[in-house]
């Protein structure tokens, strides 16, 4: 494949709710381009973009594919984002790396609740869009409700640019309202727009001539003089209306019968920016610590961030990066600016699906792959040695789901770390952690199935098999009020003895300060020498806690008085009476169990919001505030987690797949006495049974 020229480059991430056609159209563009000969089938297995084993065995995309397509001497890179709700990491990846996005919606169904979550993530990353009416082939297949569905939900401005010729089964083209002009048939015949169509096209053509017109100032005034624009002149108000975010134009096609798809990626080219129309990149300069520009062209030093990355049984490490100012070229070196380390870029790679084709140089706004970077992840930037720039990198959503994991065989257990860091290295939206106070090592990500797949992926590509279990909840443990407690311990049975005698107070702190240790021995009645010994005893404990097992937090210690023998006093003996004193005055201080709260924003339909409420007030959830926008309700909550580690899949069952939600750490606090009792009597039955 050749290298293209900036302004010949389109980048456009596709996006939908699970099951609009995304991946159909994406193998429909490399048929009607000619880089394919055969329409593949994501029911048979045999698209492009759905190259990995369990997606053409589940029949979804699990993955964001990059697909080039070279259309009329450009090249648009098409990504293929996962439309299920547990990788929306996938979606955030490919919209980082993007000048506009394709917003795909079912004939029949019409927007639906993955419709409104990319949306959203479009809109923030403030891309130009445009929307695909898919499947017009379909029985039910319905423009009018599907352009109604999306003006209900959306408060934008939606102009159709076609309108389908037919419908369902006697869908066959499209009618280009710009250059009023139908193309019919999978090799999209140009053809004259059929008589019975005229009056609804001229009223569709008025509505388009308008969005134009509005985006101009001088295009407005010479249309509300009654002057007629030209072709060009509308062209160019719809590009600046797209571009700005006024206008959101409306295409329709029948991916499968590749239908409507010349047409699609002519507007395409002609309405999203280049990447060199999107202007300069922002970077922060390392050597000043200051923002900057940077043109887009090759004349200006090299960044390019990574945006994906993926084990390949054959290559090794494949990092998927956008060049976003120079040139990458092959068998050259380059500097990653988060580790500071050099990396050998050798073979650079275009990736169609799995396919590679090498390419020796890919300029600013391109993509490509290059394998066995040592050191290099998704989200890094990697620039030239003497002028190191930094790119914003990606922002992925806090993981819903959490399992606890752990080797099926003892022999495993060397690799499972290993393993696991590769896993999150594909995909940055999990998360993987040793969890101190529970003593597991945690998975996290954003739904059942998105660990399940996981799960799969490290037998089938690590050969590790796993169990996985619900983790238990990090409780900790902590004082409410101020206590004190001395102990004395005294060993003589025969050889050398040990003594140690330590009082002490403990004083309880605020939230989150952590421990505090202190020395207010006057008198000399036990050596400074002994004061590591004592703390060392106290940090002992506060692993392991006292009441339940779980570590002991926001306390202060103070070692007050106590007793030393000339001869017997020894670091062992004052480790013990310093944990044995803890331990009683923690008893003394009203000990309380601590559990993480975490903020909750949870999105409905207004239907399903009495269940939702009804369904939180069981959680012990306290609801902080509720919104209405544009027929969803907006739930903010606080809850513990101990009652929602499996919200993802309730929320799902309580608004029939409708509802989506976000979390974050918010504090701890202490858990009601009923629970803690329950919680204390579980771990003491669980020790006793060890």
């Amino acid at each position: 494949m050749e290298s293209y020229k900036t302004e010949k480059i389109r980048n456009v991430s596709l996006l939908a709710h699970g099951s609009a056609g995304k991946t159909s159209l994406v193998e429909a563009m490399l048929f009607a381009t000619g880089a394919i000969n055969r329409l593949g089938r994501v029911e048979d297995g045999t698209t492009i973009a759905d190259f990995d084993e369990e997606e053409r065995e589940r029949k979804i995309s699990l993955a964001t594919a990059l697909v080039p397509c070279e259309w009329k001497g450009g090249k648009i890179n098409a990504l293929d984002t996962p439309g299920y709700a547990d990788f929306i990491g996938e979606v955030r990846q490919a919209v980082r790396v993007s000048e506009g996005a394709m917003i795909l919606v079912d004939s029949v169904a019409g927007v639906e609740v993955g419709t409104e979550v990319v949306w959203a993530i479009a809109e923030e990353a403030e891309l130009p869009r445009m929307v695909v009416i898919n499947k017009m082939d379909r029985e039910n297949a319905n423009f009018d409700q599907a352009m109604e569905s999306l003006r209900t939900k959306f408060d934008v401005s939606f102009v159709p640019f076609q309108l389908p010729l037919g419908s369902q089964s006697d869908f066959r083209g499209v009618i280009d309202l710009v250059g009023m002009k139908a193309f019919e048939g999978p090799g999209a015949n140009e053809t004259a727009i059929p008589a019975e169509f005229q009056d609804l096209v001229q009223e569709y053509r008025l509505n388009l001539v308008e969005a134009a017109a509005e985006a101009d100032d001088e295009l407005i005034m010479k249309y509300l003089e009654g002057e007629e624009l030209t072709g060009q002149e509308i062209e160019a108000g719809l590009k600046a209306g797209i571009q700005a975010g006024a206008i959101v134009p409306v295409l329709c096609t029948a991916a499968t019968a590749s239908l409507g798809i010349q047409p699609l990626m002519d507007a395409i080219v002609a309405y999203l920016p280049s990447p060199l129309e999107a202007g300069a990149v922002t970077v922060q300069n390392l050597a000043t610590d200051q923002e900057e520009s940077l043109a887009v062209s090759e004349a200006s030093p090299l960044t390019a961030l990574i945006f994906k990355t993926t084990a390949d049984p054959f290559m090794g490490k494949l990092s998927y990066f956008r060049v976003y100012s120079g040139a990458m070229s092959s068998d050259t070196r380059v500097l990653n600016t988060r580790s500071g380390q050099e990396e050998r870029i050798g073979h650079i790679l275009v990736m169609r699906g799995k396919d590679q084709l090498p390419v020796d140089k890919l300029l600013p706004g391109d993509m490509g792959a290059v394998a066995k970077l040592s050191d290099t992840l998704t989200g890094d930037t990697l620039c030239d040695k003497g002028q190191p720039f930094h790119l914003p990198g990606i922002e992925f959503p806090n993981p819903l789901h959490s399992v606890a994991v752990s080797p099926k065989t003892q022999a495993d257990s060397a690799k499972l770390n290993t393993v696991l860091t590769r896993i999150v290295e594909e995909d940055p939206s999990m998360r993987w952690y040793n969890e101190p106070s529970t003593r597991q090592t945690i998975l996290a990500g954003m739904g059942d199935a998105h660990i399940d797949i996981a799960v799969r992926r490290m037998a089938r590509k690590f050969s590790l098999d796993v169990l996985i279990s619900e983790p238990k909840v990090p409780y900790k443990e902590t004082i409410t009020k101020i206590s004190s407690a001395r102990y004395r311990h005294k060993k003589q049975t025969g050889g050398a003895g040990q003594f140690g005698e330590v009082e002490m107070r403990l004083e309880p702190l605020p939230r989150d300060s952590g421990f505090e240790y202190k020395w207010e021995v006057f008198g000399g009645a036990i050596s400074s020498s002994f004061r590591p010994s004592i703390e060392k005893g106290i940090k002992g404990v506060m692993e392991q806690g006292v009441i339940a097992g779980y570590p002991v937090v926001d306390i202060m210690a103070a070692v007050v008085d106590g007793k030393e023998h000339p001869v017997d006093s020894k670091d062992i003996a004052f480790q013990i009476a310093g944990r044995e004193a803890f331990k009683q005055a923690i008893l003394s201080g009203g000990p309380v169990l601590l559990e993480p709260v975490y903020n909750m924003r949870i999105v409905v339909p207004e239907q399903f919001m009495g269940d939702v409420l009804g369904d939180l007030n069981t959680r012990r959830a306290q609801v902080q505030g509720m919104d209405q926008e544009r027929g969803n309700s907006i739930v903010t909550a606080q809850s513990p987690l101990a009652e929602i580690q499996r919200y993802s899949a309730d929320l799902r069952s309580l608004t029939q797949g409708r509802g989506y939600y976000s979390i974050e750490l918010s504090h701890y606090q202490n858990v009601p006495a009923h629970i803690a009792q329950q919680i204390t009597e579980a771990a003491k039955k669980e020790k006793s049974q060890q």
